[in-house]
């Protein structure tokens, strides 16, 4: 497939999954699979999509409940250990771009690099007005969590990220939790069950909390060798 005609049918099967939920009904189910279909077919989305149309479908399904589009929620949404985590900078673009709310911003307090340093996001509700107030997330929470000590945790190495990262979380599960869908965020699983010893894994997770861009190569290897590509794990086996 050339560059051009991947283009051309990732914009109109993207714009038109966007505004499509293939499992509301048998009748949008047929042509939300050739739309599946039509994006799978195309290299420039991420590896674990190529030609595997359940996993498109789910996509845009999460792009249908988000409104964002279905080629975002693809270079997004991480998994690890199996279970699929938001990038921390896509769920802020989505909070400060769904017109509820003014845009997040966060406050630090505390002294860097002790145990009181610590983080909180806040945003208006634009109808209301009513000043929204996260939850505050310091060091020494994250110490006494766990997170701080977990294989792959980025809290030692990026303070500053993760308190944001983390503050960020706490604030849309309070606020706006159908932003989220109920999904954690990357650096959140990570926290809660560590990044594991598989190579692509590691390094794909890894540039994630380096604050990498989401359109980067090391999307097209993630997790290749996690489940034969297939993003929420292999199809049962049929007796």
């Amino acid at each position: 497939m050339s560059e051009n005609n991947g283009q051309a049918i990732v914009k109109r099967a993207d714009r038109m999954a966007r505004s499509l939920s293939p499992f509301a009904d048998e009748e949008s189910f047929d042509p939300g699979q050739r739309m599946a279909l039509a994006l799978s077919k195309s290299d420039l989305v991420p590896k674990n999509y190529q030609g595997n149309v359940p996993n498109v479908l789910i996509a845009m399904e999460l792009a249908n409940r988000t409104g964002a589009s279905v080629l975002m929620v693809m270079q997004n949404l991480y998994v690890v250990h199996g279970r699929p985590g938001w990038a921390s900078s896509f769920l802020i673009a989505t909070v400060n771009s769904c017109g509820r709310f003014t845009p997040l911003r966060f406050q630090y307090q505390g002294t860097p690099g002790k145990d009181d340093w610590g983080c909180r996001a806040v945003a208006s509700d634009k109808a209301t007005g009513e000043v929204c107030i996260g939850s505050l997330v310091d060091i020494g929470m994250a110490k006494k969590e766990g997170w701080y000590q977990k294989n792959g945790s980025k809290w030692a190495s990026m303070a500053e990220q993760m308190l944001l990262y983390r503050a960020a979380a706490f604030w849309t599960r309070a606020y706006a939790p159908e932003v989220a869908l109920g999904i954690h965020t990357a650096e959140e699983v990570v926290d809660m069950h560590g990044i594991g010893s598989r190579s692509q894994e590691a390094a794909s997770l890894t540039a994630a909390l380096d604050g990498e861009e989401v359109v980067d190569a090391h999307l097209e290897t993630q997790y290749e060798d996690q489940t034969d590509g297939d993003l929420f794990g292999p199809e049962p086996v049929e007796d």
